[in-house]
């Protein structure tokens, strides 16, 4: 919708600003020892693990750092095993928030995760709670400097282009299958346009609008939440208003 800023352009808007990303290092390394561990160490051979070294790549990661990492998740380094967990609930105002960790201390996690939630005024849910609000897609970003609207539709049909998202200023949202994110990837680099971002995306069906006080506070537990070490990604039914976006940067 025009004029509103959805969860991902708002933390892409974040971005730009945010210092406290000094855990990125422990997510990446973590996300690819888990991709590893489950479909092998060789990047072509394993999308996801593949996904996860050119996320790390984007983001500096040495790779030294990226081997090591690939090697643990393999069995050839020892290494901490980590389990995926996946935890629903709600934060201020109603908004949905799936929250995805990667741990080697269960009872540790979910105790954390539970004591941010109740200080932030969010509580979990059972599983399944929020879940069914949400589709897991492929999702990419190419900046509107990179190529018209049409040419970009006409380009990606064919790679398994799902939905093109027009609304933030800089950037078009690429919504493909999970199975079609590589295809999308592909033919961009095939025709040399620019993409960043690049991931697997849990993408709400329908978004919540927040005026300021209570996207303030949202955003205060997603920035608490994405500060411990073991959550990966926090996804929300988010969407703010221009107008309270405003009065946030204000």
């Amino acid at each position: 919708m025009s004029g509103h800023s959805k969860w991902a352009t708002i933390k892409r808007k974040k971005a730009a600003t945010d210092q406290k990303r000094g855990n990125l290092f422990t997510k990446l390394v973590k996300e690819i020892t888990i991709s590893a561990k489950m479909g092998g160490g060789d990047p072509s051979g394993n999308p996801r693990l593949r996904l996860a070294v050119d996320t790390a790549r984007a983001n500096s990661m040495p790779m030294d750092n990226i081997q090591r990492a690939i090697k643990k998740g393999t069995g050839e380094l020892d290494g901490a095993t980590y389990d995926e967990i996946t935890y629903e609930g709600y934060g201020p105002a109603g908004i949905a928030l799936i929250i995805e960790t990667a741990t080697d201390n269960r009872n540790r996690t979910v105790a954390d995760i539970r004591h941010i939630m109740s200080r932030n005024n969010g509580s979990l849910g059972e599983s399944g709670s929020v879940s069914w609000m949400f589709q897991r897609k492929g999702s990419l970003d190419v900046p509107k400097s990179a190529m018209q609207e049409e040419a970009l539709m006409e380009l990606l049909l064919d790679a398994g282009l799902e939905d093109l998202d027009c609304d933030d200023e800089v950037y078009y949202t690429v919504v493909t299958d999970i199975r079609d994110l590589e295809n999308a990837k592909k033919a961009l680099d095939e025709a040399g346009v620019a993409y960043e971002n690049a991931k697997i995306d849990l993408i709400p069906e329908n978004y919540i609008e927040l005026e300021a006080d209570d996207a303030e506070k949202v955003i205060r537990l997603i920035d608490a939440l994405e500060s411990n070490d073991d959550v990966q990604v926090v996804y929300t039914n988010m969407e703010i208003s221009e107008k309270a976006m405003d009065s946030l940067n204000g």
